[in-house]
């Protein structure tokens, strides 16, 4: 059994110890806004925040995250209310075919707490994710409207 805080809540699972967190969170907890694509951490669709940092679930041990802070796409706006870069994204038209949205979301949310006024530079170095669409232009956008508002 595995004991993980995942968005603000303490769960207990029963899984083996090198099941990767994704499949935690999807097949176990009813969690689905993370995605799998790749499987080797190099898309970044799967991205959770443990610590506040950005993690690729898809390769992560789900026992190595015994008792870490957790946070999925489901939690970006528990308040509610839109996080800013979800209506940011609303309004300058993201995603195409979304995809990749909620990992990208996920290391956004992640650039702006620990920088609120990232350069294009910043940004470029934090958002590591691929989007096949390619809409790294209108994400970089994004970011940089979330970040007035915020």
């Amino acid at each position: 059994m595995i004991s993980l805080n995942v968005n603000g809540k303490r769960v207990s699972v029963y899984v083996e110890d090198d099941m990767p967190l994704l499949w935690v969170l999807r097949d176990e907890l009813g969690l689905t806004g993370s995605k799998y694509s790749c499987g080797v951490a190099a898309c970044g669709a799967c991205t959770v925040l443990v610590e506040g940092q950005p993690v690729r679930s898809c390769v992560m041990p789900a026992s190595a995250l015994a008792g870490k802070n957790i946070t999925t796409i489901e939690a970006l706006s528990l308040d509610g209310k839109s996080h800013p870069l979800q209506k940011a994204w609303v309004e300058l038209q993201v995603p195409q075919c979304g995809y990749c949205q909620s990992g990208m979301l996920m290391a956004a949310a992640a650039l702006l707490e620990k920088n609120k006024q990232p350069s294009d530079a910043d940004i470029d170095a934090a958002m590591t994710n691929i989007c096949r669409c390619g809409t790294y232009v209108r994400v970089r956008e994004a970011i940089h409207v979330a970040a007035r508002s915020a």
